[in-house]
């Protein structure tokens, strides 16, 4: 460590982590698992809701976006990724899904009762729920500034929560938009391509 380097310690004396600085490293290391679990539980239940393996992936693959820019945010306003930051970006993962979730929800009833086709359904889908995911992360957003402008006694240790909060919020607002309908398509695309390929088997047989 540095403090052994500057203090020129004998080789024979040791250092480590007390108190707060202990607990968060310990916090930390659990905080991933948790994180990985709240993930596949997600899998999990939008697997069974949708009834389809794929899916859950396109849903999900909002989240890097989220923190992406809960980091940037971070390093942008020169704060450390404390538990707080952390915490934040947990909560972002159960906010920013919803943007997906509404475009794919109208995408797959497009295709099921208008008879739509992939790409048609999605472009309809960024179109008409453009406005519902603007709101809705405009509310979060708005709920989240007081804590990244608060000022006063303890002010510092919220404001890393609003931070990341609105740093991931705006980063996946924007990028949702486009990478949702590409990684949606481009599954569609891998599912015909898997039942083309199955089916020549078959006939081969």
């Amino acid at each position: 460590m540095d403090t052994e380097k500057t203090l020129n310690l004998p080789v024979d004396i040791t250092t480590q982590f007390q108190g707060s600085t202990l607990a968060f490293q310990s916090a930390l290391g659990s905080t991933v698992w948790l994180i990985v679990a709240a993930v596949v539980a997600m899998y999990i239940v939008l697997g069974i809701l949708y009834e389809s393996f794929i899916h859950p992936i396109t849903i999900l693959s909002t989240l890097p976006t989220a923190g992406v820019g809960a980091l940037l945010a971070l390093m942008i306003a020169g704060s450390e990724l404390d538990v707080i930051a952390i915490i934040g970006i947990i909560l972002l993962i159960g906010i920013v899904k919803k943007n997906a979730i509404m475009m794919i929800d109208f995408a797959l009833a497009a295709e099921r009762e208008q008879g739509m086709s992939p790409r048609d359904a999605i472009y309809q889908a960024c179109l008409l729920r453009f406005r519902p995911i603007l709101m809705t992360t405009l509310a979060a957003l708005l709920g989240a500034l007081p804590l990244m402008l608060s000022t006063g006694v303890g002010a510092e240790l919220r404001r890393p929560l609003g931070i990341g909060m609105v740093g991931g919020l705006i980063v996946s607002q924007v990028l949702t938009l486009f990478t949702t309908p590409v990684i949606y398509l481009l599954f569609d695309r891998l599912a015909l391509w898997t039942k083309s390929r199955f089916a020549r088997h078959e006939e081969e047989a």
